[in-house]
């Protein structure tokens, strides 16, 4: 399976996404932050990832006769490359933004089911915003907006801060000219 089939996949997002900002978790760690995945389901997706290299194992620990392991996201194998995506079908990019939609809403869903959730004070957002850009702006504007994120995306775990998913998404809503 390819890096894009492996990633593409709403509980394989959920994984990415509950390793990220350098955390290392065990399997039943995950489950903790996933509860709504199956643990067997869960277990078989962790697999898929190891196996592909997009985990890597960092430490095993025997718990009751049984190997516990704990993982950490390698994020290089993370990356859709631009090679890849040109080469992705139309159909290939409905089910891909159909997978980050589902991910997005169980992770969202997740958040507003914890009992500390609060989106005003948590600086929640989800507001769409159409804009008219030429080619040239929307290629400044996304450089900008690429700029700030992987400047904020270097960032470690520390006091005061808090883990944060931010997710754009930038399409044409008409026909352009």
């Amino acid at each position: 399976m390819d890096v894009v089939d492996l990633l593409l996949h709403p509980v394989r997002i959920r994984v990415v996404h509950a390793f990220a900002g350098g955390r290392e978790l065990t399997t039943a760690e995950l489950g903790d932050q996933l509860p709504d995945v199956a643990k067997t389901t869960l277990y078989r997706h962790v697999g898929m990832l190891a196996g592909a290299g997009i985990l890597e194992v960092v430490g095993e620990e025997r718990v009751h006769g049984a190997v516990e392991r704990t993982y950490r996201l390698d994020r290089s194998r993370t990356r859709i490359s631009p090679e890849d995506a040109a080469a992705m079908s139309l159909d290939d990019h409905r089910h891909g933004f159909a997978a980050a939609m589902g991910a997005l809403l169980a992770d969202f869903s997740a958040y507003l089911d914890r009992p500390d959730a609060d989106p005003t004070a948590d600086s929640v957002g989800y507001v769409q915003v159409p804009i008219w850009l030429s080619k040239e702006e929307i290629a400044r504007m996304v450089e900008r907006l690429r700029e700030v994120v992987v400047e904020s995306a270097a960032n470690e775990p520390a006091d005061g801060r808090r883990l944060y998913l931010v997710s754009p998404i930038l399409f044409p809503i008409d026909k352009g000219s």
